[in-house]
């Protein structure tokens, strides 16, 4: 019988060694190593980790910081490496979303999440 663990190591290293993440870093890299756009996306990864927390809270966001964090989204997606990073970060996300629907698939059979009952 296989252990679960060792899969999973296999996963990850075949992850790892995908076009996806291999993509993933070159980008991430390439930002990291300009220290304006570095600094570009920190302060919007910031500015989103400040209005996570803040409605996570139950406080409410206002007007103003919306606006804030919609203007330095647009100036993050002018930025065109950082915009290609975000790009490869959904891709990433997505593709290991779907790895993980595979992965619950028994627990979902196992407690009646099935097709049927969403429909």
């Amino acid at each position: 019988m296989a252990n679960p663990y060792d899969k999973a190591h296999e996963l990850a290293k075949e992850l790892k060694e995908s076009e996806e993440f291999t993509k993933l870093r070159d980008l991430h890299n390439e930002v990291n190593g300009d220290e304006v756009a570095k600094r570009m996306l920190d302060n919007f990864r910031q500015v989103q980790m400040e209005l996570q927390q803040k409605q996570m809270q139950g406080e409410q966001i206002t007007e103003e910081e919306i606006q804030s964090a919609q203007q330095q989204f647009e100036l993050v997606q002018q930025h065109e490496v950082i915009s290609k990073l975000m790009e490869e970060e959904q891709r990433m996300s997505q593709l290991v979303g779907e790895l993980n629907k595979i992965i619950t698939e028994p627990l979902e059979g196992l407690y009646g999440v099935d097709q049927e009952q969403e429909g």
